[in-house]
């Protein structure tokens, strides 16, 4: 997981040291001038690298308001699935944005077709799960259509969920639309944001709103930031794996009913389990199953569901069916936690039923097809018989310890120094990149931000990221590689 830091007006912001001591931070920084960087990229670097995890901002609305189309405008390129009908977006649900500097996550709760449910209950149960993770809302309202009463449902439970809320009236293309806007004050909401996702018209001004409401950073009250808290796990997984079974499992009783209707289960409740000598928090996902004419709809809701339960917890117990083929919607889910920044452990569910040529195949399809999570750690479990359950905690407990370590910034780049002498960068161009030193800015996950002299590729950043687990361990978490090329100005101090 890797991506490249631009350079920012960084002179207006206050700078924290990541995970840096102040002794550590200052050593850094002399090394930093010695090697030609400006100051200020550095620092700003580092703080982009040691963010911590980013505010959440949900987008909801009834079907067809253009709320796929206003996150697209949001995140800067055209990553949700946009047309003109209800029921086109279905898998992947968050993505990263950026406006004025500052980073959040966008969650997308784009409209499918109308079910058995009706209409209001599918946005409802769309609204409650994304809200559930949410730290602010932007409530999407057709301005030319003005409020309907499914978009009444949304606001009440808007309200009753006390998050704050950005109003944004869609599909005002021009001056003429501001007056059709201005009728959705009488929802209580606020002031409208008469915005054109299509066209871009007004989106910054509802973008500088949607600043003011979300929080610098989300508040923590999982982990070490709670005195004595639980540790919280996600237990997820595609429909009909077994997570209710295995949830009812671990916790010695029915805690979990799976209901047939897709969609009805709309509060995840949080179950307190003792496991393994210890109280742990389990983050319910479970709930849903497919009905063959609701199934569209059921998968949705469960990428949802899921996208909120990874949200709120520190690890995520990905439980896979071992009986069958390992599917495209299971690697999603993996890719889901991975890129959430949380640590992970593999479970795969129904061992006892294997035979010695389906043990077989499956070993080879964990290596074709999750092969970039072999650092996860892995049980075999059996959510009827309860076989293997002991191993559960263990396998939770190393990923943690994974997720929450760190390497001294002398130790990193003592190991850096070796690496690149050993293995140096290929030439590009009759030119050879060098990573200078770098430092682990943050924890939970690991984040890493390297300086470099040019640029350095991708194969080789993954050559790093597999190295650094090999020295440091880092079992059952992501890592997160950020670069940091010298700009040419900065090249003339030296």
């Amino acid at each position: 997981m890797n991506d490249d830091i631009q350079p920012g007006d960084s002179a207006e912001h206050e700078y924290d040291h990541g995970a840096l001591g102040d002794a550590e931070y200052a050593e850094f920084m002399e090394l930093a001038a010695e090697e030609g960087f400006d100051i200020e990229d550095v620092e700003g670097a580092i703080e982009a690298a040691g963010h911590g995890p980013l505010p959440v901002l949900a987008v909801v609305g009834r079907p067809n308001v253009g709320k796929s189309t206003l996150v697209n405008r949001i995140i800067g390129r055209r990553e949700a699935v946009v047309e003109d009908k209800p029921g086109v977006t279905r898998d992947r649900v968050t993505y990263e944005a950026e406006w004025a500097g500052r980073r959040f996550k966008v969650v997308d709760t784009g409209g499918w077709e109308q079910d058995v449910l009706g209409i209001d209950a599918s946005v409802a149960a769309q609204a409650e799960y994304a809200i559930e993770a949410a730290d602010a809302v932007v409530f999407v309202v057709d301005a030319k259509v003005g409020a309907t009463d499914t978009d009444e449902a949304v606001v009440r439970l808007l309200r009753k969920a006390g998050k704050p809320v950005v109003l944004c009236a869609n599909k005002v293309d021009g001056p003429s639309g501001e007056a059709d806007a201005a009728y959705l004050w009488n929802l209580g909401l606020g002031e409208p944001h008469p915005v054109s996702a299509l066209h871009g018209r007004g989106t910054g001004d509802m973008l500088d709103a949607v600043l003011e409401a979300l929080p610098e950073a989300p508040e923590q009250t999982f982990g070490a930031g709670a005195i004595g808290g639980p540790r919280r796990i996600a237990l997820i997984g595609r429909p009909n794996v077994g997570k209710s079974s295995l949830l009812n499992k671990v916790a010695g009783e029915e805690r979990v009913v799976v209901n047939e209707l897709a969609g009805t289960t709309r509060d995840p409740v949080d179950e307190m389990i003792e496991l393994g000598g210890k109280t742990w928090k389990f983050v319910d996902t479970a709930g849903i199953r497919k009905r063959v004419h609701l199934q569209q709809g059921a998968d949705y809701y469960a990428s949802l569901r899921t996208a909120a339960a990874v949200e709120k917890a520190e690890v995520a117990v990905v439980l896979i069916d071992a009986a069958d083929s390992i599917s495209v919607q299971d690697q999603r889910i993996v890719t889901m936690a991975v890129e959430a920044g949380r640590a992970l452990v593999l479970a795969y569910n129904k061992w006892d039923t294997l035979d010695e040529e389906r043990r077989y195949y499956l070993e080879r399809e964990i290596e074709t097809e999750l092969g970039q999570v072999a650092w996860a750690p892995r049980v075999n479990v059996s959510a009827r018989t309860g076989r293997h359950m002991e191993k559960l905690v263990p396998a939770i407990e190393t990923a943690l310890a994974g997720w929450e370590t760190r390497v001294p910034t002398g130790r990193l780049n003592a190991f850096l120094g070796e690496l690149v002498s050993a293995h140096p960068h290929p030439v590009r161009g009759g030119k050879q990149p060098r990573i200078l030193f770098g430092t682990q800015a943050g924890t939970k996950p690991p984040r890493f931000v390297l300086f470099a002299s040019g640029f350095i590729e991708a194969g080789y950043r993954r050559f790093i990221e597999r190295r650094l687990r090999e020295e440091f361990g880092f079992e059952g978490t992501p890592i997160h590689i950020s670069v940091r090329v010298r700009e040419k100005r900065g090249a003339k101090k030296k």
